[in-house]
């Protein structure tokens, strides 16, 4: 066991920072590695900003759409870059550590991005919905105001989520090993690693993770199911 620790109160040792698996302990597929995954990080980032920027400038792409399209790219881009940097530089040193609270922070920024992307999709199935089904009162029902809401409430919602869930993770014990089976810091790893009762925690992150994507699935599929029954009701000239 290879543990960076202080002592904490009942002569326990409370872990200072966790060290990464990463994907691979091979030392020749190191360099490879870094390359691939460097050029996916690339591409993504070059393709969001690609769709923020058009988005943002062309003045035809101002509909509600392209507005919720703009967000999306905004948390693919918050999400992977949260991830692939670290997990870059991992591949270039021997010691893969991260401390304490930059693994806080890792985790909490990929909770509030991985929420926010669920909810916007069921916000862009939600667009699409009533785009389709009842375009003569698109622009009311899905006005600028709307739209701004939508995208306020997803960002809070998940921004509190992500808040409450980290601090319960972070709120747990660490005294044993401190090696992440993992190349980032997630829940499931590091709850594993605590020394004390996690039967809270993880119930809690079962319960929200499993209400989030009910309710984003349920909305998702509702909404193009009425859509695939509106077109297939249509004649075919329309």
């Amino acid at each position: 066991m290879n543990c960076t620790a202080l002592k904490a109160p009942g002569n326990l040792t409370q872990v200072t920072e966790f060290i990464l698996t990463g994907v691979s302990d091979l030392p020749e597929l190191q360099i490879p590695l870094f390359l691939v995954f460097l050029l996916i990080y690339g591409l993504t980032v070059m393709g969001n900003l690609g769709i923020i920027t058009l988005t943002t400038v062309d003045s035809q792409l101002q509909t509600p759409m392209y507005f919720f399209l703009r967000h999306l790219a905004v948390i693919n881009l918050g999400n992977s870059t949260v991830i692939a940097p670290k997990m870059l530089v991992n591949f270039l040193v021997s010691k893969k550590t991260t401390s304490y609270y930059e693994c806080a922070t890792q985790l909490g920024a990929f909770l509030v991005f991985i929420i926010a992307e669920v909810f916007m999709l069921a916000v862009m199935g939600y667009d699409r919905y009533v785009a389709i089904c009842n375009p003569l009162l698109y622009m009311v029902m899905v006005s600028q105001q709307t739209c701004k809401l939508l995208v306020s409430l997803t960002y809070l919602y998940s921004f509190s989520t992500a808040t409450v869930v980290s601090s319960l993770v972070f709120s747990e014990s660490y005294c044993a090993s401190n090696v992440i089976n993992h190349f980032y810091c997630d829940s499931v790893p590091l709850l594993a690693l605590s020394c004390s009762d996690t039967s809270i925690p993880e119930t809690i992150i079962f319960v929200s993770a499993s209400t989030n994507m009910f309710f984003s699935i349920t909305i998702v599929l509702v909404s193009y199911f009425n859509i695939v029954l509106s077109i297939l009701r249509m004649r075919s000239s329309e």
